[in-house]
């Protein structure tokens, strides 16, 4: 017995998901859509798709990549801040 896709589209309906889109959104792309890297994750897959070979896709893999390094940096840097700037000294 072979193991269902982790990017099945045909997903059951989320609880409090809408029913006028037909569509429930996978909650690995919800979070994903967060980072702002969406596009480069959709066409990633779309190149997968097409090619069934991630190694003919390492453009769009490596693009991917980056998007979520910078996306990640930046987290961690605004959290960096808010600890800094959010900490009080004590006398």
């Amino acid at each position: 017995m072979t193991s269902p896709s982790p990017h099945d589209r045909s997903a059951k309906k989320m609880p409090g998901a809408s029913d006028d889109d037909g569509e429930a959104e996978d909650p690995v792309e919800q979070m994903i859509s967060r980072t702002g890297c969406a596009d480069l994750h959709e066409a990633l897959q779309d190149c997968m798709a097409e090619h069934q070979d991630w190694r003919a896709c390492q453009s769009h893999v490596g693009a991917f990549k980056k998007c979520m390094r910078d996306y990640h940096k930046a987290r961690q840097e605004h959290l960096s801040q808010g600890r800094r700037t959010g900490k009080t000294t004590s006398t």
